[in-house]
């Protein structure tokens, strides 16, 4: 059974200023959200404080205890966050994807090739990597650009629903594959597109595995001021092994402590910003 760490006052201080978990910070808009998103490099979008890791319901709830009701089509918290989440799809400013795990994040922009170094499948993988029914989805949306999730499937042929939906999971995993609009009427629908039409720059930026690994953690560890024993796993999707190596790099060149197995914390609680080599 997995023990809850005892956080310090002072760590959960940081984070309620850092992940915006205070009443006078909420978050009310778009704007406002991608911001946020700039500020702490990652979030989650729907997650609560049963999850670890900053969230933009959590954020737009404005407390650190913050739970999503059962009934969320009632709750104006857990409807704006859903709002927001739409809305920001549509500006196309920052990343949002269902990405390792299935785990749906936004990124900012600077953190997109750091996320591609660890998930991302270059072109010249993707016969190997990919399955069939995903390069099927892949070459239509590369001949067309641009197209809803019912004409995506009638024009790959991959016309059942669970497979088809398996495929897009898995170009998002990939980040190749991003949404970039829903709408409601006359049903629920997503248009999706090519992530390197939205930001080019980013995904075609090369970065070493190592160099990406320690500057997730960087950026996690700047909103969260002390982690624990496979916190920042959970949050990212990185392997356990992997987020040590992240954090352990921070130690080495000082930027982090590591007072005991498994536990990092900020050398400098003021040292708060991500850096991107």
């Amino acid at each position: 059974m997995r023990t809850t760490p005892q956080i310090p006052a002072e760590v959960e201080d940081h984070r309620d200023q850092h992940w915006r978990r205070e009443a006078t910070r909420q978050i009310e808009t778009a704007p406002d959200a991608e911001r946020f998103i700039e500020q702490i490099g990652f979030t989650a979008c729907l997650t609560d404080s049963r999850r670890p890791g900053p969230s933009l319901y959590v954020a737009v709830c404005g407390r650190r205890d913050a739970v999503m009701p059962r009934n969320v089509q009632k709750d104006p918290e857990a409807s704006l966050t859903w709002r927001l989440k739409d809305e920001i799809v549509g500006r196309g400013k920052v990343y949002y994807a269902k990405l390792a795990r299935g785990k749906t994040m936004f990124l900012s922009p600077r953190l997109i090739p750091h996320f591609h170094a660890v998930w991302g499948v270059r072109r010249s993988e993707e016969k190997r990597r990919l399955s069939r029914n995903a390069q099927a989805v892949l070459k239509v949306l590369r001949k067309e650009w641009e197209m809803s999730s019912g004409d995506l499937r009638d024009e790959s042929g991959v016309k059942d629903r669970t497979p088809f939906t398996r495929a897009l999971d898995e170009l998002q995993a990939a980040m190749i594959v991003v949404p970039s609009a829903v709408f409601y009427q006359p049903k629920l629908t997503y248009i999706w597109t090519l992530g390197v039409g939205r930001f080019p720059d980013a995904l075609m930026r090369r970065v070493s595995r190592d160099i990406a690994v320690r500057e997730i953690a960087r950026c996690f560890l700047a909103g969260a001021a002390m982690t624990f024993p496979g916190e920042l796993a959970r949050v990212t999707g990185l392997s356990r092994k992997e987020a040590g190596r992240g954090n352990r790099a921070l130690v080495a060149e000082g930027y982090a402590l590591m007072p005991a197995s498994g536990v990092y914390h900020l050398a400098d609680l003021r040292a708060t910003s991500c850096r991107h080599d």
